[in-house]
């Protein structure tokens, strides 16, 4: 027999996968215990520290590369002093504590301002070698820690004297200048009720520290810095490396900590040789319910084992056995009707036992028609048309039995409450989270319009070529715009570098910010724009108003952060115009009940709303939803955005979650399994049963035309190859009958009867 025929395989298969099923499901539901501190809430305060240390990177890295444009953008002369370039480096910008410029061969003082730049154990000289960027330094400057950013300006080469030839002029190089400038560490920003941020350096000193309202209890624990710079350097070279730690208990209450480096998650950045790490902590209250799903799931196991001996047995005992009995029968009929002498007389003097019901039993009756034929002792007979239950019934009870099982297990046992499956913690995770993701759109848009408003800034006073030129290089410079363009009063674009806008204003706004160009469309329309201000005594600029369309990938790409799930932004009509997650621009939240949480964010009029979050019960389970405003002051502040998240509570290893989902991944395996064996049962012995039963009760009636051919080489196929070997002994004994000899056979069979 093939191994996949027949009607063992089928039926020991479903026995073997349902125990299967049943060993998995005590493994699966005996693993989920409820802990003092789920690990859903230390996985949220790790990302949480991750978010922060996402916000530093960025807020680094922004600040080097400015003082790179700056230093790149400013129009030296060969004729440019120290004291002159550093002044016109730096006056615009209030972050600097202090500033320098030096001779980078050397590493001699040019030229100074501000409070003295800490640059004691710098070797100026090999710092300034590189051919690159130079990423920024941590230095210690009167007892605080401070950052220094470098930059290198370029000057013309000096020509000393007119009348030197033309060879001596070329040969002359570019003159650099290094510019250093010092701000104050950033301090990471706290979120969320209680929780406080710490900045620590390489050997878990406490740089920075911010807290949000009342400080948790980890300010008094000092294990937590010094773990959590270990767990940082042993993570070794990693980028975006963070983790999770549990801090000192504190009544029912437990400090939560998390970690992250700042360094670049991307590859080599500005961020990499500080060795500056976020920590993030917060008192969440211990968890006293006991979930404990050892009991239930040693019931369903159980249960689900005995249901598959019992079906198993019932299907060994009345398909396997009769079937395989039946086999044997057809076979002696066979050979009885095809061989001479006293063997074949006793395979056929043996009556044929009817075994099981349905098909199996038809069957059992029609051979026994047929032997009695053999024998000469009856004619053809005909059977009732009127059917029984058969097999096919049988299989399908089978199914019915297992989905008694499967169906409470897949809609009705183990069902996590909406209300009470999430843990308060997890769900202020999510909030927190979520303002961070807030906070960053806002700083990415607000930087926008900084540099929009610096172009717009240096316009005046240039020919058109001069400004074509600027709005080119602060397209390069930028890349989250696609185009930058000048309108008049009209509303006409006047000037244009980049792609084409999308879509224009008609009426030129006063003023500067962020605003949505067009409400409808393919691709949301996202500008900031500033105003440019005419200047007495310069060339005007060749329009009023400076429009950056922003690249709305741009800001998708800055969405997605690891388990905060999917994420939009929306415009004050719920309408989304960016998201971590497939969209078309301007549709609708993908659930009413988000739709409802963003509105939920807005406050009295005149105020720009809080944050708020909500377990919401969606057709795939719970999922943990949070929506902000998107800001409260600035160039967005207008606008009336917000920032919907919504992560499903499966991707959180939440107990009553976890037991719900392994519990309904039970059932339905169960279920599929048993069904999937039970159709191939169907396939390879019943459907194939109902048709032979046909065929040799029609065999028995007389016919003896059809020939029956044998579709499978298992227990259906020998006794089909049987039956015909029986068709054609009945053929050629009816066609001795109507030649006249038909006496001789009949005789011979009784005299052997006599004779024993």
């Amino acid at each position: 027999m093939p191994m996949l025929g027949g009607v063992r395989p089928p039926i020991a298969s479903l026995v073997v996968l349902l125990l299967v099923v049943a060993a998995l499901t005590m493994i699966g539901l005996d693993g989920i215990h409820a802990e003092r501190v789920p690990q859903a809430v230390l996985d949220g305060e790790q990302q949480i520290a991750a978010d922060t240390a996402l916000s530093m990177r960025t807020t680094i890295d922004v600040e080097a590369s400015t003082v790179r444009r700056t230093a790149d953008a400013y129009p030296a002369t060969s004729t440019s002093t120290p004291a002159t370039a550093l002044k016109a480096l730096t006056s615009a910008r209030k972050t600097v504590l202090g500033s320098a410029l030096l001779d980078p061969h050397t590493g001699k003082l040019l030229a100074a301002g501000g409070k003295t730049v800490p640059l004691a154990g710098l070797d100026i000289a090999r710092t300034a070698s590189g051919h690159g960027a130079i990423p920024p330094r941590l230095v210690t400057s009167s007892g605080a820690r401070q950052l220094v950013y470098f930059a290198k300006v370029t000057l013309p080469a000096q020509q000393e004297d007119a009348n030197q030839d033309q060879n001596q002029v070329q040969s002359q190089t570019e003159r650099q200048w290094l510019l250093v400038v010092s701000e104050a560490l950033p301090a990471p920003t706290a979120y969320g009720a209680g929780r406080t941020a710490d900045m620590l350096d390489a050997s878990g000193t406490a740089l920075a520290t911010t807290a949000h309202g009342k400080a948790s209890p980890a300010a008094a624990d000092s294990g937590l810095p010094s773990a959590a710079t270990r767990a940082a350097k042993g993570s070794g070279r990693d980028t975006d490396a963070s983790g999770s730690l549990l801090g000192a208990a504190t009544g029912s209450r437990r400090t939560v900590a998390g970690w992250a480096q700042v360094a670049s998650a991307t590859g080599p950045g500005d961020t990499d040789d500080l060795g500056l790490v976020v920590l993030t902590s917060h008192a969440v209250p211990a968890t006293t319910a006991d979930a404990d799903y050892s009991g239930f799931a040693l019931k369903a196991a159980g249960a689900l084992a005995v249901l598959a001996l019992l079906l198993g047995l019932a299907l060994h005992f009345s398909v396997q056995r009769p079937l395989l009995r039946l086999y044997l029968s057809a076979g002696r009929l066979a050979r009885g009707a095809t061989e001479d002498g006293p063997i074949a007389w006793e395979e056929l003097s043996r009556p044929v036992p009817v075994h099981g019901f349905g098909e199996l039993a038809r069957i059992g009756r029609a051979l026994e028609s047929l032997r009695r034929q053999l024998l000469g002792e009856s004619g053809p007979q005909e059977f009732p048309h009127r059917r029984g239950p058969g097999y096919r019934a049988l299989a399908v009870v089978g199914v019915v039995v297992v989905a008694c099982w499967a169906v409470p297990m897949i809609f009705l046992l183990n069902r996590a409450d909406t209300a009470n499956a999430v843990p308060a913690p997890v769900l202020a995770v999510q909030q927190t989270r979520t303002e961070i993701a807030t906070n960053r759109i806002r700083q990415s848009l607000d930087q926008s319009y900084t540099d929009l408003s610096d172009a717009a800034a240096s316009l005046p006073g240039r020919s058109r070529a001069a400004q074509t030129e600027v709005l080119r290089h602060a397209l390069d410079d930028h890349k989250q715009y696609r185009s930058l363009y000048l309108l008049d009063r009209s509303g006409g674009i006047t000037l244009r570098v980049g792609d084409t806008p999308l879509r224009t204003l008609v009426h030129v706004p006063g003023g500067g910010g962020i605003t949505t160009v067009n409400t409808s469309g393919r691709i949301p329309a996202i500008a900031a724009y500033a105003q440019v201000r005419a200047v007495k005594g310069k060339t005007s600029a060749a329009g009023v108003v400076l429009f950056g369309e922003i690249d709305v990938k741009a800001l998708n790409s800055i969405l997605p952060r690891p388990k905060l799930g999917s994420v939009w932004v929306t415009d004050s009509d719920d309408k989304v115009l960016a998201a971590s997650v497939g969209y078309r621009a301007f549709q609708s939240l993908p659930e009413s009940g988000l739709a409802r949480l963003a509105r939920a964010t807005q406050g009295a009029p005149g105020t720009a709303g809080t944050a708020t979050s909500r377990v919401l019960r969606t057709s795939s389970g719970p999922s943990v939803d949070a929506a902000a405003p998107l800001a409260q002051s600035g160039p967005t502040a207008r606008l009336g955005w917000h920032v919907v998240t919504a992560e499903p509570a499966a991707a959180l290893q939440i107990p009553a979650v976890q037991a719900e989902q392994r519990t309904m991944l039970a059932g339905i395996l169960g279920l599929t399994l048993s069904a999937g064996c039970l159709g191939w049962l169907h396939v390879v012995v019943i459907r194939p049963l109902r048709a032979v039963a046909l065929l040799v009760e029609r065999l028995a009636g007389g016919d003896r035309r059809t020939v029956l051919h044998p579709v499978n080489h298992d227990e259906v196929g020998s006794v089909t190859r049987s039956l015909e070997l029986m068709r054609q002994a009945l053929a050629e004994r009816d066609r001795a009958a109507r030649s006249g000899h038909v006496g001789e056979p009949s005789r011979s069979l009784r005299e052997n009867t006599l004779q024993r």
